[in-house]
């Protein structure tokens, strides 16, 4: 009998575009001949609790249950009607489904309204620079986190549309109450997601069934959807893979867990999951199996098969995302930001440039596990391979590359690849702000459809900065930042604070330098996170080198990434926590640039000691380019078309050339000497020729100097070879 394979995501996830695990190991499944049947069981709970025959169980359910309620879920429970008849449609919007009803929606009198509407006065200004579809979906998003907060306080207050009891996944030092809590009776999101679990199995009749735990918010439904298949399909094996259990379970000893699953795989799941599948099938032994937690008499033990090779990234095959519902995700808009609102606007393949780190030395950072450390880029061309698959099986064109950090010059390569192709797609990714991303490169990842990048500022420290390793500056950031923007590219950094030995003076500094690259326009978005000690960090495996104290020093039987400690110096970051993201909420919406930082928190803090145009004169400072005889030359504009004429000066005559460019949005004429315009005729039809292999900028000054019979410094810095450069002709 054929092994069939269930792929699940537990709830939840993203509300927007479903988390790519799945579809990953379903592509790498399709080379082997597996069958694979895959499920975003997130989706489809919020799918069956956010429609009308959703709400009508959910207000029958509050009747049965009446509480002690607060003024808003009365206000919402006494709506209940109006929310029954606006439902349906408003997902049917928020799924691109419906897109007249944005009319509806921005009127004051279609949505019923509860508490999360009070912030629309603050955001009222806002608008002016919103689209209609845009405000409605604003609009309809806090009317579904309206309902979300009923549910909350009524029926579940595990819940959120991205997570799913995430208290008790997150430091899970015991497995004792999340092993409790599944002992209780199921929840009422627990009992759609089991309703809605049992048509999945009805419908693929898996032999095995793959739970996929990226975060700690997916941790305890999946438990809970593993505990009902063993009690009603025992025959059913079942494994959970993820970034969950990759970081979190790697010394898992507690053998309860395996009450509900019969193995962990760690790391990347392609060669764990076909030697699982063979295992199943009686084609290995036990000993065989790949990076493989299991019980074994008793205790838990893990088998690591050292003649089982990990796949190379070009074998892994392109991800398929069949059998996901991807018409019905829904696009929401919770912060009016246009950087923010991607990671929950919009249907995004996602696809993966390299895996690992190139970089990986952050002292933060796990990188001593093979998510981070083992590096491996997949070829341009194979990766524009896989963009042109996808777009023809969804259809969608937006693409979000999940590296770790894009490398430039793989970014470089597939830029010019998708020119070269001349595809039409939009893309993202998240990078390290080095100085490799000079304005050239900006404006080639923006001609080929690159609209965002997120990077890591962490810390804006540079002290800090070099204890992190991070191996850039606060000046670098803001120059890599600006030749982003100025190409039209939104840039979204992830900010720290808290990092071992950092100063209450060098918070208060990190938040001026980044108020001032937000005033500048040099960042468009950010995220406050507090500095977390994991196990495989570098901080984590040396806390004496950074002066903190682990206090969890002996290992727990399940969870053991996070490591609680403390600072030598007495540091208490957390009381920050609010005024940085306040602060940060109003400089992401262009306001509050002129408040003193002291407003922002209600203790006293340190005056800061950064220049208030600190950033303003970093971006002022001209930094000539520097170029290597191997970068490469690309011309981005159409060929131009030259006219000549004559011109007179002091009793000589000389032959010029007008070089006429017709652009998208205008014609631009550029003057110089005759046979300047017809040597650069000439080198844009030898680029157009050798597309597959671009000139370098050597081979482009020994092409000059033979056909000019000058120098080519002179003309390299002239004004006509700067409006070049200002238009199109790209050194790489």
């Amino acid at each position: 009998m054929e092994t069939t394979v269930t792929l699940i995501t537990p709830p939840f996830t993203q509300l927007n575009t479903p988390y790519p695990a799945t579809a990953y190991i379903k592509g790498f499944f399709n080379t082997k001949s597996i069958a694979c049947f895959q499920s975003d069981l997130g989706i489809e709970v919020i799918l069956e609790l956010f429609s009308k025959r959703g709400l009508v169980d959910l207000f029958e359910y509050i009747k049965l249950h009446n509480g002690d309620f607060s003024e808003n879920t009365r206000r919402i429970v006494a709506l209940q009607h109006e929310y029954k008849a606006t439902i349906d449609p408003v997902m049917a919007f928020l799924q691109g489904k419906n897109p007249t009803l944005a009319h509806a929606i921005t009127q004051d009198v279609f949505l019923p309204q509860a508490s999360r509407f009070n912030q629309l006065e603050e955001l009222e200004w806002a608008f002016g620079a919103m689209g209609i579809q845009d405000k409605a979906k604003h609009l309809a998003t806090l009317y579904l986190e309206d309902l979300s907060d009923l549910i909350v306080e009524t029926v579940d207050a595990n819940f959120g549309f991205s997570r799913y009891a995430e208290r008790l996944g997150r430091s899970a030092n015991s497995f004792d109450e999340l092993y409790e809590a599944l002992h209780q009776e199921p929840t009422y999101i627990d009992q759609i997601s089991l309703k809605l679990l049992e048509k999945i199995i009805s419908t693929s009749q898996p032999s095995i069934v793959g739970f996929s735990v990226p975060f700690p918010g997916n941790l305890y439904s999946s438990f809970r959807c593993a505990q009902w298949i063993k009690k009603n399909h025992p025959q059913i094996k079942i494994t959970m893979g993820g970034g969950f259990p990759n970081t979190e379970l790697r010394s898992l000893t507690d053998v309860r867990v395996f009450e509900f699953f019969d193995f962990i795989t760690l790391d990347d799941g392609e060669a764990p999951l076909e030697n699982l599948v063979l295992y199943v099938e009686g084609k290995i032994l036990q000993e065989e199996l790949k990076r493989t937690l299991l019980l074994k008499e008793d205790r838990v033990v893990y088998i690591n098969n050292p003649l089982k090779r990990d796949y190379k990234q070009a074998e892994v095959g392109t991800p398929d995302y069949s059998g996901l519902l991807l018409s019905e995700y829904i696009s929401v808009i919770e912060i009016v930001n246009p950087m923010h609102r991607m990671w929950s606007d919009g249907r995004w393949n996602k696809l993966t440039m390299a895996h690992g780190c190139y970089w990986g030395k952050c002292t933060f950072c796990d990188i001593s596990l093979d998510y981070i450390k083992v590096y491996e880029p997949v070829a341009a061309k194979q990766i524009v391979d896989r963009m042109e698959a996808l777009i023809e099986q969804t259809g969608e064109t937006g693409f979000h590359f999940v590296d770790e950090a894009a490398p430039p010059a793989l970014m470089r390569e597939v830029a010019l690849e998708i020119i070269r192709r001349k595809i039409t797609v939009s893309w993202w990714t998240n990078i390290r702000f080095e100085k490799s991303f000079t304005k050239d490169l900006c404006l080639l990842f923006k001609a080929s459809g690159c609209i965002a990048v997120s990077g890591g500022l962490e810390v804006a420290s540079d002290r800090l900065l070099k204890l992190i390793d991070k191996g850039v500056t606060v000046e670098q950031v803001a120059r890599v930042n600006k030749n982003f923007t100025e190409a039209g590219i939104l840039v979204h950094a992830y900010l720290m604070y808290g990092f071992p030995t950092q100063t209450a003076q060098e918070t208060i500094d990190s938040l001026e330098m980044v108020r001032q690259m937000f005033e500048m326009g040099v960042m468009q978005s950010g995220f406050w996170h507090q500095f977390a000690m994991t196990a495989h960090s570098p901080v984590g495996m040396n806390p004496e080198l950074f002066d903190v104290i682990k206090i969890n020093t002996e290992l727990g039987s399940f969870a053991n990434n996070d490591l609680v400690h403390k600072e030598k110096s007495g540091a208490q970051h957390d009381k920050f926590s609010y005024g940085l993201k306040k602060s940060l909420f109003n400089f992401m919406h262009g306001v509050c640039f002129d408040w003193a930082l002291q407003e922002w928190f209600d203790f006293k803090v340190p005056r800061t000691s950064i220049s208030p145009n600190y950033i303003a004169a970093v971006l002022e400072q001209d930094v000539l380019p520097i170029y290597k005889p191997t970068n490469k030359v690309f011309w981005l504009g159409t060929s131009p078309q030259l006219e000549f004429y004559t011109k007179t000066k002091k009793g000589r005559t000389f032959e010029k050339a007008s070089m006429l460019f017709y652009t998208k949005k205008n014609t631009l004429a550029i003057d110089t000497d005759k046979v300047i315009g017809e040597w650069f005729v000439d080198l844009v039809v030898k680029l157009n020729e050798k597309a597959s292999k671009t000139l370098t900028y050597q081979e482009m000054k020994v092409d000059f100097e033979a056909y000019c019979q000058e120098d080519f410094e002179p003309f390299w810095y002239s004004k006509t070879a700067r409006d070049l450069r200002s238009n199109g002709l790209l050194i790489l």
